[in-house]
């Protein structure tokens, strides 16, 4: 397909680079900073522009990967009657694209991206369309990037972006809470790092629920006393902590862990 790519940030490089990589023909890249523009043009052989209005008819997929809160002002510039435009958010509505293209969708890549680490991930996307043959075209180009492809409506795509927050943004938050823990303390967070690997790689065999473990879970009470000794002097720590500690304790009982007085 020819694909034309509005956007320069993170999920508008990865999308791209993944579509080169299968295969697809890049025909232009539309961003606001032409620096960012010209690189990804540079990249992968193609023509770019900064105007919207100089976007170029001709492609087959217009993908369009700019922030949530740039959606309806590009579609309102961005004009391409008859022309499939998607756009990459997971929390709006595809018809924010109708003012563009009555041809419109949605490709959300269900993944965290950074356009510097490579290799790129495996990338789940959901898509959406109101026409039945614009879905089968936007399927028939997210398959050629992914192995998995699910059509989800505005409300499924909203409830799993979500609970991708949940899982990766409020997650990668307590990872930056306990290095900066760890920095202050002089100890080595790189020995949490196999924890970390341990925990996340139990998902795939377990439900979350069924493996939780520490103190909280076990109602260690002289437990959470150190601990909370020990964060006095970090009090944004020891909010999250007393939060965490709260909510796991009204799961779970000390009688589900029998080991434990």
């Amino acid at each position: 397909m020819k694909i034309t790519i509005i956007g320069s940030g993170n999920v508008a490089a990865v999308i791209g680079g993944k579509a080169k990589a299968a295969g697809h023909d890049l025909l232009q890249v539309a961003a606001r900073r032409e620096a960012a523009a010209a690189a990804l043009a540079g990249e992968w052989g193609c023509g770019y522009t900064t105007q919207l209005e100089a976007v170029d008819p001709g492609a087959d997929l217009y993908i369009v990967a700019v922030s949530d809160n740039s959606l309806p002002a590009v579609s309102g510039q961005l004009l391409l009657p008859g022309r499939l435009i998607v756009h990459t958010a997971g929390a709006v509505a595809g018809s924010v694209l109708q003012p563009a293209s009555g041809r419109y969708g949605v490709l959300y890549p269900l993944q965290s991206l950074r356009s510097e680490i490579r290799p790129f991930p495996e990338v789940p996307f959901l898509i959406d369309a109101p026409s039945a043959e614009d879905l089968a075209v936007i399927e028939l180009f997210a398959r050629s990037l992914s192995s998995q492809v699910q059509q989800a409506d505005d409300s499924r795509r909203l409830k799993l972006h979500l609970g991708a927050v949940l899982v990766n943004n409020f997650t990668n938050y307590l990872y930056t809470l306990a290095e900066e823990f760890c920095r202050s303390e002089k100890i080595d967070f790189a020995l949490l790092l196999p924890l970390i690997d341990e925990t996340s790689g139990r998902l795939k065999r377990y439900a979350p629920r069924t493996v939780q473990t520490g103190p909280a879970a076990r109602g260690d009470q002289a437990t959470i006393a150190r601990h909370r000794d020990l964060l006095s002097g970090y009090e944004n720590i020891k909010e999250v902590y007393d939060l965490f500690t709260q909510q796991i304790r009204q799961i779970y009982r000390p009688q589900d862990f029998p080991s434990v007085e």
